[in-house]
């Protein structure tokens, strides 16, 4: 239930969407002589519209995300798993178009197959299930197999977990497939801007890996400046993302599904 409950509170919550939500009730109230909630819930709309299209909230609220975890060096330490979260491909245009789809976030794959070949011995866990709502439909962990295959990686080594919808399920899911050991370092792959509420969805499940943040989207500290574009699609993307991952991480710790509001290393 909840899961779908996240779907539809984000068709509504998207800051687009939200604010266009709220232009258009702005102009029914004029349409009924509602005069001054009219004018008032079109100014808010529209001025919101003006703003998400022109101020670069998305990389603002991101940074902070992404800085919280450091880059884990390749071979520094000893590395006995790889886990990798889905997120990285497009099962509906995979099954749609018979042919390999991934999105923004393919780094995931790129870096755990790159990490898997660094590190011969280590075990390799990719989690991730279907987002659609109907039943039987293709998983992330399907298409992530076929992309593997052609990079060349060992599927001998690597375990599929196919039922997980989220990250509060995949750290459940993957930790009963994996069956880690306490004294095992396990690294986890995900984007960077995700890194935070996953590395606390993973202690809670007393599974404390190692983050190794990919799939960046902001330069780092000193990196943002304030470039005025009008590009509402660009920008309003970005913000819904970002805002989304905030929400989630004050989500999860109203459910109990982690434990720290804003989860950070271990040495802070």
């Amino acid at each position: 239930m909840l899961f779908v409950l996240s779907k539809v509170f984000w068709i509504v919550a998207a800051p687009v969407n939200l604010a266009l939500i709220i232009l258009m009730l702005g102009l029914l109230a004029l349409w009924v002589n509602w005069i001054r909630a009219g004018r008032f819930l079109t100014s808010v709309g529209g001025v919101a519209l003006v703003l998400l299209a022109v101020l670069p909230f998305g990389p603002w609220l991101a940074q902070p995300l992404e800085n919280r975890f450091p880059q884990f060096v390749a071979g520094t330490a000893p590395v006995d798993g790889i886990i990798v979260l889905g997120g990285s491909t497009n099962p509906k245009m995979t099954e749609l178009r018979g042919q390999i789809s991934v999105n923004g976030s393919a780094e995931r794959l790129i870096v755990f197959a790159d990490l898997a070949r660094i590190y011969p011995d280590a075990k390799l866990v990719f989690t991730g299930g279907s987002g659609s709502l109907s039943p039987g439909a293709l998983s992330e962990a399907d298409v992530a197999q076929k992309i593997l295959i052609i990079m060349g990686t060992d599927m001998g080594r690597i375990r599929f977990e196919r039922e997980a919808r989220n990250t509060f399920e995949s750290g459940r899911k993957a930790k009963a497939l994996a069956l880690p050991n306490p004294s095992e370092n396990w690294l986890l792959v995900t984007s960077a801007l995700h890194m935070p509420r996953a590395m606390g969805v993973f202690r809670k499940a007393g599974w404390p890996v190692t983050a190794y943040p990919v799939d960046y989207r902001t330069g780092g500290a000193g990196g943002l400046r304030l470039r005025l574009r009008f590009n509402l699609a660009g920008n309003g993307n970005s913000t819904q993302t970002v805002i989304r991952e905030w929400v989630g991480l004050a989500a999860y710790k109203a459910l109990g599904r982690t434990d720290d509001w804003f989860p950070a290393p271990e040495d802070r």
